[in-house]
This record gives structure tokens, C-alpha cells and sequence, in this order.
């Protein structure tokens, strides 16, 4: 048996040393590299369950955040008067910036986007920018922040029964041992496809054509869809396994749970998006539990940084779920840093940043009355503030020109006083959102009862408190 290890992995001289051991490393390196393996095969020197000590405190298992910034805006400025502004900068492309008066005197915060990352900045000058004054834009630029942040993750589940070397092996496994079925009780719950709601990973929900079950789970707040290989179809007489392939050879992060002794190769499972491998292996149970202990073993491509939580020494774990769930999320989250990915990132972010600026634009000139874009399509809750002719500047003249006739009419005087003192002394920000709260009730208060609409969320919700008269504010 030991030699036909040999054989079919085709090891260095320095690594059959490895196999002559009583337990052998759940991981061997491929011959062709291009992988680290945690922890490193120099320090399996003793992974004796017997210890009292297991795995780490589950408090300290921290979940990484892909992109720390993506609720800033939301969370700062969806809600506060704000505003936005757009710009095409000929050698940095399309930016989008977003400026609000922090509580304290004389001190903005403000966010940059631009096609490689968000910036906070103190201060900055671009050409040509222009006020985006349309009730979408919030939710426009806060569907751009958080792009990248999802609260749904799917891994790969493959089982490796002892002495299966090769991806045709691994994958064509049907049936699941009691030992198995343990393991993915621990991970989570198995659940009908059929009808099921929840996050489905890429799995048929309706016909039953990627298998009748599935695991899923929750964890802090994240829903996980796990592709287990026996659980997805088999087909007699494809020795590739295309239907499992599908799904697992398109997840970033697979785990890998070994019966018996048989070590994982690093590079085994072809795969563009498979860039990092957990592997499990039930070492023994604990005699005074009498539940499982597991051992537990990580490789991913050079290029992927590393992540925690951290493998203890020995990485043996009688409690390995929270461990488990959240060294997989890392995984992917880090995953996405290696070239192949953060290239992939890149063009995207281009390219909706570019998206975010032309429809920001063209809608705000759409709303200030330019008749060269009255052709353009309106989207339904553009359409309440800009249809007729002449966008919504001209709309606003217009109510105000019938709005003073009425009051003539009616023989309503007009109030007299300087309007400079009745307005709001909140500053530029809040001057300027008592304005066109005040444009928007004028245009819309003559079409139908109801409550006032809000006034662009850029600028955030308000309480107008004195309020000068249509009259003087023109």
C-alpha cells in the first residue's frame, strides 16, 4: 500500500519520509507547487489527540469583512443631510463624491470613489462636477458600496474514502457513511430542495435536477449553502462527474472530509475559482465525552493571503464547528485578493463606478430641465418629479407662476418680513435642503392630497421648521 501511495502521487524523496509515519498529514504538497499548506508538514510531528488542550476559545474566531468601507455611506450619510456630486476626470475616469457637515464646526466627511478603491478625504477639486439632486441617488450609491458585501456563501463538500488519489475517485462517490453523516450534521442541517426558500447556492429548487437534498445553515447572520458531492447527481458512465463538477469546480473554497489515512493533494481537483481546501479528518473519540475529536488541515494557492482564525498546535478540535464556518467564510473572503480574482474585481468596479456616475448625471440633467435627455427613458420614481416638459426646474417655474396668480386672485396678502430671517440657521447644508423640500411641495402640491415626498435621500430625511412662504422664497 505504501508503495502504490508512492506511485500514484509521485512524491520527492524528501517527502516519503512523510509516509513512513503511523499518521500520515491529511495534505501533501502537488509536485508542481504552488500551494501552502497550514500547518506546515515540519511541524506534524504530533497530533496526538490525547491533550487536554483543543482548538481555541470560539470568542476569538473573528469574521473577516471583504470590504471594510461598504457601509460607511450608509450608515453616515444615507440618513443626514449630505450631498453628491459626480465628475469625469480625464486621467482618473468617473468619481462619484459624497460630502457631509459632521456635528462639529467646520469639519466634513466626505468619500471618494474611484474605479480602484473608495478614499476619505479632507478636501479635493475636480472639474466640471455637478449636484446630484434625483431621490434615487442614495440608493443608487449605497447599492455600489456594498457590491461586494454578501451575506451568502456556498462551499463544497467532497468526501475521500481511503486510498482515492485522483479527482474521478473522489467525485464518484455515492454513498455516505455513518461517519459522514455525523460530520454534516455538525456543519449543518439537511433540508428538501424542493420548494425550499432560503439561499440555494446555485441549486434547483423547482425540478430536482441538482439532487432532492442539500446542508444549509445560518451562522452570525449569513446564510451558507453547502454543494455536498454524494448529495448532488450522479452519472453512470462519466467518469468527470460534470453534474457535481458544475457546482463544486465553480465555488471558491471546498472542504474536504477524509476516511481513513489517505493524504489530499493540494492540486487534485481542477478547478479556475477552487483556490483553497479545508481537510478534516476524524482522528478518535475523546474518552471522557465520548465524542469526536477532528483534525484539521488548510491549503490554498500562493498567491491567497493567509487568514484566521489561527490552527492551534496540535490542530485538533473536539468543538470544530465555529471553527469550521468560520475559517471557510475567510477563506473565500481572502480568496478574493489573489491576482486571478482581485483583476476580475477590478473590471467590475470600473465599470459599475462608470454606470453609477452616467446615470447619476444624466438624471440630474434630466431633473434641472435638459431638453436634449427628454427623450431618455424615466424610471418610475423619476418619473413623478420630472414628467412633462421641461424637467423639473421648468415644472417648479411653472407652479410658481400659477401659485402667485392664485394668490393674487384670491387676494391673499403677501407676508411681509425678510426672508433671510425666517429661514433655517442650520448652515449651507440644511439651507439647501429646505429649498428644494420646498420645490418639491410646490410642484407636486397642486397634482394630488397625500403627504409630501421626500426630497432626494442625498440629501436625507428633515424636519423644516419655520418655514418661509412660496412668495419670498423666490
Amino acid at each position: 500500500e505504501l508503495f502504490e501511495i508512492i506511485e500514484k502521487l509521485q512524491v520527492s524523496d524528501s517527502m516519503i519520509d512523510l509516509l513512513y509515519w503511523e499518521n500520515l498529514p491529511l495534505i501533501l504538497p502537488s509536485k508542481l507547487g504552488g500551494y501552502w499548506i497550514d500547518p506546515p508538514l515540519e511541524r506534524l510531528v504530533d497530533v496526538s489527540p490525547t491533550g487536554s488542550y483543543y482548538g481555541l476559545n470560539p470568542d476569538s474566531y473573528d469574521i473577516m469583512e471583504r470590504d471594510k468601507e461598504a457601509k460607511i455611506y450608509q450608515e453616515f450619510f444615507s440618513s443626514r443631510y449630505h450631498l453628491s456630486f459626480t465628475a469625469v476626470d480625464p486621467s482618473l475616469g468617473p468619481l462619484v463624491l459624497s460630502v457631509r457637515l459632521e456635528d462639529e464646526e467646520n469639519k466634513l466627511r466626505v468619500i471618494l470613489r474611484m474605479k480602484e478603491c473608495s478614499l476619505t478625504l479632507i478636501s479635493s477639486k475636480f472639474s466640471q462636477i455637478s449636484l446630484s439632486l434625483i431621490p434615487q441617488a442614495p440608493e443608487l450609491i449605497t447599492a455600489f458600496d456594498e457590491h461586494r458585501v454578501s451575506p451568502n456563501f456556498k462551499f463544497g463538500i467532497l468526501c475521500q474514502k481511503d486510498g482515492q488519489f485522483t479527482e474521478e475517485d473522489i467525485l464518484s462517490n455515492n454513498e455516505e457513511s455513518d461517519e459522514f453523516k455525523e460530520f454534516l450534521s455538525i456543519l449543518g442541517e439537511t433540508v428538501h430542495l424542493q420548494g425550499f426558500t432560503g439561499f440555494r447556492g446555485g441549486l434547483d429548487v423547482c425540478y430536482g435536477q441538482t439532487g432532492s437534498e442539500a446542508v444549509v445553515t445560518s451562522f452570525h447572520g449569513r446564510e451558507i449553502m453547502f454543494h455536498v458531492a454524494t448529495k448532488l447527481p450522479f452519472t453512470d458512465g462519466d467518469p468527470q462527474q460534470l453534474q457535481r463538477k458544475r457546482h463544486i469546480g465553480n465555488d471558491i473554497v471546498a472542504l474536504v472530509y477524509q476516511e481513513g489515512q489517505t493524504p489530499f493533494l493540494s492540486d487534485v481537483i481542477k478547478s479556475h475559482f477552487l483556490h483553497c481546501f479545508l481537510v478534516v479528518r476524524r482522528t478518535q473519540r475523546v474518552e471522557d465525552s465520548g465524542e469526536p475529536s477532528y483534525q484539521v488541515s488548510v491549503t490554498a494557492r500562493e498567491d491567497v493571503p493567509p487568514f484566521g482564525p489561527v490552527l492551534p498546535d496540535p490542530p485538533i478540535f473536539t468543538e470544530v464547528r465555529q471553527f469550521l464556518l468560520t475559517k471557510l467564510i475567510n477563506a473565500e473572503i481572502s480568496c478574493y485578493k489573489a491576482q486571478q480574482f482581485s483583476r476580475l474585481e477590478l473590471r467590475t468596479r470600473s465599470s459599475l463606478l462608470e454606470s453609477l456616475q452616467a446615470e447619476l448625471s444624466t438624471r440630474s440633467q434630466c431633473m434641472m430641465g435638459d431638453r436634449s435627455l427628454s427623450a431618455l427613458p424615466s424610471s418610475e420614481g423619476l418619473r413623478g418629479a420630472s414628467e412633462g416638459s421641461g424637467g423639473f426646474i421648468e415644472n417648479f417655474k411653472r407652479a410658481i407662476r400659477v401659485r402667485s396668480h392664485s394668490f393674487e386672485t384670491l387676494g391673499v396678502p403677501r407676508k411681509v418680513g425678510s426672508s433671510a430671517a425666517q429661514k433655517p440657521k442650520c448652515g449651507l447644508f440644511h439651507d439647501l435642503s429646505h429649498q428644494l423640500r420646498l420645490l418639491f411641495s410646490l410642484v407636486l402640491s397642486d397634482k394630488s392630497p397625500g403627504p409630501m415626498p421626500a426630497l432626494s435621500d442625498s440629501l436625507g430625511p428633515a424636519e423644516v421648521k419655520d418655514q418661509a412662504s412660496p412668495q419670498e422664497d423666490t
